[in-house]
């Protein structure tokens, strides 16, 4: 549902791209550097952000604004949750975390697939398929550093419960920007 993209000429859509994607990467390293108190364990909007860029902006932007993130990631700047203090760069990209970085790549551009035309469930759904993806690639990836018996306790269960909040308020909240989008034309 790209509902912030409105038709316009060939250089000033790549120029609203290119703010787009830039202000999407910027949103996205504000949520993994927000921690909200949260059972089990305190949670970022690192998912919430994502999702809700993906979704909202469509598979071409939702992917290109996670690649932005993961571009300066792995440039060093410090955007990922939990740097500097856990390591910067590409460090900190192939350790723990890694697949989880990958899964949301891959699940921003599903989710912004899926979600094209849908309402409020068609886009829950889409998330929940990119949440899918993003806990296969990183419990897969995580799999390497946490022995087997201990992997759903230490890369999904902790969040799931926080995460499927997120995926609500993300898919109510560009509902809630569509109605206002339709009132104003």
């Amino acid at each position: 549902m790209a509902f912030l993209t409105p038709t316009l000429t060939r250089p000033a859509a790549l120029w609203r791209g290119l703010a787009l994607t830039l202000g999407g990467a910027a949103l996205i390293t504000l949520g993994a550097k927000i921690q909200i108190p949260f059972w089990p364990v305190p949670m970022t909007l690192h998912t919430l952000a994502v999702f809700f860029l993906a979704a909202a902006l469509g598979p071409r932007l939702g992917l290109a604004a996670m690649a932005a993130y993961l571009g300066a990631g792995a440039l060093g700047l410090p955007v990922f949750s939990g740097t500097p203090e856990r390591g910067i760069g590409l460090a900190y990209m192939v350790g723990p975390t890694g697949g989880y970085l990958a899964g949301y790549l891959m699940g921003a551009g599903l989710t912004g697939w899926l979600a094209q035309g849908r309402g409020l469930i068609g886009r829950f759904g889409a998330m929940l398929a990119g949440l899918a993806v993003t806990y296969a690639l990183g419990l897969a990836w995580l799999s390497t550093f946490v022995p087997a018996p201990k992997l759903l306790a230490a890369g999904l269960t902790p969040f799931i419960l926080g995460d499927l909040v997120k995926l609500a308020l993300a898919s109510g909240l560009i509902t809630a920007l569509a109605r206002l989008k339709a009132r104003a034309e």
